[in-house]
């Protein structure tokens, strides 16, 4: 049931509004508009957003806008500075060996058009946890974790998440050595670096979500 202080219809309009007005892209939001139906049916969608937990995105492919013209849109709350990638990226054609692995492209997610992610975690009970053990627990609750794509979604609509010591890993995103992308606080601005996946970070935890779908899928039960 619907909390009554939170309204899905409302909150859609919302992150629509983001892209169109505050990312000054009105084609994106011509092309999330089908989604809105997904959104309101949705089960996860009904609940307000909690400390570290929302209830969906809506996420655009780096098809649509490249992770190097994404990162600079991105602030902290209440803050200007713009988002960088971490200079420990080896240049463009890096970041962009890290794509979005098959077990979330099998759930349903466009590559080419906005899509819409369900029951996000910002996943901060695993700071301090090494990242593959952390993946292993998500994985045996049914979820998956977010892309590169889907953390720059989570900041961009909620920027209060990316915050001091509750940064987060963002391990739906591989490009088949042992790194694994993260979002965190540099500076006084979101950084998208990586960490290796044998290595804990108290300040670092991995997100994850409880389901995904594109434009023209159908809501499962």
């Amino acid at each position: 049931m619907t909390s009554p202080e939170f309204d899905p219809g409302a909150e859609f309009d919302r992150q629509v509004r983001t892209l169109s007005e505050g990312w000054g892209r009105p084609d994106l939001a011509e092309l999330a508009a089908p989604l809105k139906p997904i959104a309101l049916s949705h089960p996860a969608a009904q609940d307000a957003p909690q400390e570290g937990r929302v209830p969906f995105l809506i996420v655009v492919p780096r098809a649509l806008l490249p992770l190097e013209e994404a990162l600079p849109r991105l602030t902290l709350a209440g803050k200007a500075k713009p988002g960088v990638i971490d200079r420990n990226y080896q240049g463009p054609q890096d970041v962009a060996s890290f794509v979005t692995i098959q077990a979330l492209l099998e759930d349903d997610a466009s590559e080419k058009l906005p899509y819409l992610v369900f029951d996000i975690e910002r996943g901060e009970e695993f700071c301090d946890v090494v990242p593959l053990a952390a993946l292993e627990t998500i994985e045996q609750r049914g979820r998956t974790p977010l892309s590169i794509e889907e953390g720059v979604a989570l900041l961009t609509h909620f920027p209060a998440l990316l915050a001091k010591n509750k940064c987060f890993e963002l391990a739906g995103s591989r490009n088949g050595d042992k790194r694994v992308p993260a979002l965190w606080i540099s500076e006084g601005a979101p950084k998208l670096g990586w960490c290796w996946q044998g290595n804990p970070h108290t300040w670092l935890g991995m997100a994850s979500a409880g389901s995904r779908f594109g434009a023209l899928a159908t809501v499962c039960c």
